[in-house]
């Protein structure tokens, strides 16, 4: 069975965006970018797959510009076997992204699809369940738990009152939630033999799909700066204070 693991370059977790002077956007000169982490949580997984024997190949692609061949050789030194990508400097929308992936999943026939549940930068949660729509898969999304038994892999998800656990007939989608796994580190000995691992380059064209964005930014901004809190000395000036601003 093979996996296919979409990953995307983002902003660095770790750093704090920067809004454009302009409004335009995000600013992303000399930004240390990264792999979106939930997708790092789908690499992961995926290669735990492939230890147990569950899987034998597993793909990564990615969807964006040249740059984003480093956050491909980041899941081949994690042990992904090969890699995609769909080069284009075009901000790819959610449905974009999954017809693309739908082109090449029906190229490469993968027994899972599996994704991270969001990215981190525009936090759509959407590109995980179009694809299974446009593919007609089942999916299973926000796991935390995933585990593939012949023909179906059960996967545990979050939901608010609890855990729920689904059975779903392979081929599947799965998109991944945090506490699904702690992603590993990649060794200097495998960072090395990513830089000899095949990595194919297309662009949305070899795929039939038009990138060109469908919504229209007008405008960004910094959240507005929160307003320092007060402290009381007790429980009944709380109470005057709250009075006072019509809240009690």
């Amino acid at each position: 069975m093979k996996i296919l693991v979409p990953v995307k370059r983002v902003i660095d977790y770790n750093v704090r965006p920067r809004v454009k002077a302009d409004g335009s956007g995000v600013d992303l000169a000399n930004v240390k970018m990264s792999m979106n982490p939930f997708d790092e949580i789908a690499v992961e997984e995926a290669i735990r797959l492939k230890e147990k024997g569950a899987a034998e190949e597993i793909i990564a692609v990615s969807i964006g510009p040249a740059k984003a061949q480093e956050t491909l050789r980041t899941a081949l030194a994690m042990g992904a076997d090969r890699a995609i990508l769909v080069q284009t400097d075009d901000q790819v929308e959610p449905l974009a992204v999954a017809k693309i992936l739908k082109a090449i999943a029906d190229e490469e026939a993968p027994g899972i699809v599996m994704l991270g549940k969001q990215a981190i930068d525009d936090d759509s949660n959407q590109t995980g369940q179009m694809l299974a729509a446009l593919m007609g898969r089942p999916q299973g999304t926000f796991a935390s738990k995933v585990e593939v038994s012949g023909d179906s892999v059960t996967v545990t998800r979050e939901v608010d009152g609890g855990l729920e656990t689904e059975s779903l007939k392979l081929p599947a989608v799965v998109t991944t939630d945090l506490r699904l796994n702690e992603p590993r580190y990649a060794s200097l000995p495998n960072i090395m033999k990513a830089k000899s691992k095949p990595l194919a380059t297309k662009s949305p064209a070899d795929y039939g799909v038009d990138t060109t964005p469908r919504l229209k930014v007008t405008k960004v901004s910094e959240p507005p700066v929160r307003q320092a809190g007060v402290k009381v000395a007790n429980v009944d000036e709380l109470v005057a204070k709250l009075k006072a601003l019509g809240v009690a």
